[in-house]
């Protein structure tokens, strides 16, 4: 974030109150000094910016009930003087040395009388977002099958289609002492040679949308993503890609295989 506003330190920067890009009330008359830029980590916290609490109830010195009172103007200096305690605050993160406490803290705050509190588990909270979005990557999940398939039918219809016009080469290969078991290995290692060159390509290009892709939306948006070796999942649905263009390719290889030397050498051209 401070790259892409040019922030650097020592600069005065000003909050408002407002939604998105626009601004109803600006507090230009307490601003803050930008003291540190922290390094980027890859979360939504780079869009963020961190002010002290007491920083926040000074701006809010000649406020009433969430509004600003006409008339009555406190400067910054004035506001430094008066008593900055915060009152009142919505949310805070809480760290424990002991995870096996973490359910037992989170009931005790849940369970307190004196404020109306809610202990919230991040890890459940985003465990719960995911479930829900679990629809949308079963649908993608959907479309990739049918893409694959797609592709595995459309190379079964190509060597189909080129095998009546390869059986003259089959058959120049049966005169000089290929075996049809040599011809079926033929035509399958070329449809698994395929599966092969097809998931290569796809992990290339993956690949290099990521990384063309990576600074921009770590800069945009302030999300890291992750460049590594595919998930076990990831090599699981890679190998099931190549295995069935391994059984695809059995089928016009089983075709070849039935050809006879005879028939191969009766074509004419």
């Amino acid at each position: 974030m401070a790259q892409k506003l040019a922030y650097k330190v020592g600069q005065k920067i000003v909050i408002a109150h407002g939604a998105g890009k626009t601004s109803f009330t600006l507090h230009d008359d307490k601003s803050f000094e930008v003291v540190g830029i922290l390094k980027p980590t890859g979360t939504p916290v780079d869009r963020t910016v961190h002010v002290p609490l007491e920083g926040i109830e000074a701006i809010h010195k000649d406020w009433v009930a969430g509004r600003q009172v006409a008339g009555l103007k406190i400067s910054a200096d004035e506001a430094l003087q008066k008593n900055l305690t915060p009152k009142a605050i919505t949310a805070f993160l809480v760290g424990l040395k002991s995870k096996i406490a973490t359910f037992r803290v989170q009931r005790a705050v849940n369970d307190y009388r004196k404020e109306p509190l809610l202990a919230i588990l991040p890890g459940v909270a985003l465990q719960q977002l995911w479930d829900l979005m679990s629809v949308a990557e079963n649908a993608l999940l959907v479309v990739t099958v049918l893409v694959v398939a797609v592709g595995l039918i459309g190379m079964l219809t190509v060597m189909l289609t080129g095998l009546n016009e390869r059986r003259r080469e089959m058959a120049i290969l049966r005169s000089v002492g290929a075996r049809p078991g040599h011809i079926l290995l033929l035509v399958t290692g070329e449809s698994l040679l395929l599966s092969l060159v097809g998931i290569a390509l796809g992990l290339l290009l993956l690949y290099s949308g990521l990384l063309l892709a990576q600074p921009y939306i770590e800069s945009q948006y302030g999300l890291h993503l992750p460049i590594g070796l595919p998930s076990i999942r990831g090599w699981l649905i890679l190998g099931l890609v190549g295995t069935s263009g391994l059984i695809i390719g059995l089928i016009p290889g089983y075709r070849a295989y039935r050809y006879s030397l005879a028939d191969g050498m009766s074509i004419r051209i």
